[in-house]
């Protein structure tokens, strides 16, 4: 929910127009295996291996797998290749920001990963359907998850960060062209100290912490269902600086996004 509540703040205090969202996910780390995955392998898999999708002047396109890409520089990182992912949070921030012409999502992975990746498809090893093998019924996908390393033993040898943020250009209060980058690092080795865990379970487990304390301290409550950026941006994030997850701001930047 980050990313939500990172444009509703943008929203609030900078924009009179959001017209170009960039959500942008970086994990630079280094867990020394040959392959893992972050979090649960089978979602995390099958969430790369389908078809990518933006939202571009009231429309979704739908692109190839990993289809487009480009190297985006990420704060305390550097150049990272990024490939456009479809990501669910793009759905409702279109909705609840109609001034939006063009919404995407990026992130970045390394080429041992990719490579690890295409072979795992080439032999079928991420097939989602059942096929039998000695009398017993088993999904490929889910065997692999079972022999892949487990996504929460990974933080003990975990090094470097990860940067998850949104770049965004449109109208300022005053109506002029404007751009603004807000986005949050994590270190794996900070994370790890602190709870025996990487910086992506870090990252995933805090806004929820944060998400639910809003709920039962009366602050993101109202009838009906909502999404996150439809609350007030403003406690949230000062709960996540506080537990751990500090966020920056860039003002009149390059967002490099606009000329992909």
């Amino acid at each position: 929910g980050v990313s939500g509540v990172f444009t509703a703040y943008a929203a609030k205090h900078y924009f009179s127009e959001m017209e170009y969202l960039d959500i942008v996910d970086c994990n630079a780390g280094d867990h020394g295996k040959a392959f893992a995955t972050n979090f649960n392998p089978e979602i995390n898999i099958r969430e790369i291996t389908q078809n990518g999708r933006y939202f571009s002047e009231g429309q979704w396109v739908v692109t190839k797998p990993l289809e487009i890409h480009a190297p985006l520089t990420y704060p305390n990182i550097g150049p990272r290749e990024s490939y456009l992912l479809y990501h669910e949070e793009l759905e409702s921030l279109v909705q609840n920001f109609p001034s939006i012409k063009r919404a995407r999502f990026w992130m970045t992975f390394g080429q041992e990963y990719l490579t690890h990746l295409r072979v795992i498809q080439n032999i079928g090893m991420a097939r989602i359907d059942e096929v039998e093998y000695n009398g017993t019924k088993i999904v490929p996908l889910q065997f692999l998850k079972a022999v892949l390393p487990n996504p929460q033993d990974l933080g003990e040898n975990y090094h470097g960060e990860t940067s998850i943020g949104c770049r965004i250009s449109g109208k300022d209060k005053e109506g002029k062209p404007f751009t603004y980058y807000i986005y949050n690092n994590c270190s794996h080795e900070a994370a790890y100290r602190e709870t025996g865990m990487q910086a992506v379970s870090y990252t995933t487990g805090v806004p929820a912490m944060a998400g639910a304390m809003m709920f039962l301290t009366g602050k993101w409550v109202k009838p009906g269902v909502h999404n996150v950026e439809e609350f007030n941006p403003d406690p949230f994030l000062e709960v996540i600086a506080a537990q751990g997850l500090p966020w920056h701001e860039v003002v009149g930047g390059d967002l490099e996004v606009d000329k992909i």
